[in-house]
């Protein structure tokens, strides 16, 4: 049985509370245990933070999706305006939105949540299968 502590942190770390400075915070190591999909990318969509379990449900090495852009060349199926619209119109965003993903893959019924803030340079799309 786990303990109050440790219930609490991974209650704070779920997929609708982390919070947007949180991921910022974490290292790679705290990033690759988390039970989503962590992409972390600049204003110019060049992806800075894909971690263990985003690389292991998509299929796709870490290594050959750093600083490529995120919509144009890894996940061109989210390139409209339900997803790659929003952080272009929306400088604060924190959206869950159901979504299915088609490329590369069967299609597969996922929620992403959409976190950008002005106040930070990353921003990031979590994805829940």
């Amino acid at each position: 049985m786990a303990s109050k502590g440790a219930t609490s942190v991974q209650e704070e770390l779920g997929f609708e509370a982390v919070s947007l400075h949180s991921l910022d915070e974490m290292g790679d190591v705290e990033r690759d245990t988390l039970p989503f999909g962590v992409v972390g990318f600049a204003a110019d969509t060049a992806v800075q933070v894909y971690n263990a379990t985003e690389a292991r449900m998509s299929g796709l090495d870490r290594t050959s999706v750093i600083g490529v852009p995120f919509f144009e060349a890894v996940a061109q199926c989210m390139n409209n305006f339900m997803v790659a619209q929003r952080f272009e119109d929306e400088p604060e965003i924190d959206a869950v939105v159901p979504y299915i993903l088609t490329l590369r893959m069967r299609p597969t019924k996922v929620r992403l949540r959409l976190l950008a803030s002005a106040d930070t340079v990353r921003r990031y799309i979590l994805i829940e299968r």
